[in-house]
């Protein structure tokens, strides 16, 4: 039998040294050179979508991080003052 940490452990994802966004940056711009018409590699644009969906979600996060401290400080000033 495992525990119940043991098990958990298992199934969590490994944490890598660089990012997902990173790999797929280096993955894009190697299939980009000596690429003859990149317009048509279907390989290569579902690389790209997949690049800015990840962007798009870091930068989401980021936004909604910002907006939270934002309210928290506004809405601590007027009772402070």
């Amino acid at each position: 039998m495992t525990t119940e940490k043991e098990a958990r452990s298992r199934m969590a994802k490994k944490t890598t040294a660089e990012s997902d966004e990173a790999r797929l940056k280096k993955k894009v711009a190697a299939q980009l050179t000596g690429h003859k018409s990149p317009e048509g590699d279907a390989g290569l644009r579902a690389l790209r979508k997949r690049l800015k969906r990840a962007q798009r979600k870091r930068r989401a996060l980021a936004l909604r991080k910002k907006r939270a401290t934002g309210k928290t400080s506004e809405v601590a000033a007027p009772a402070a003052g």
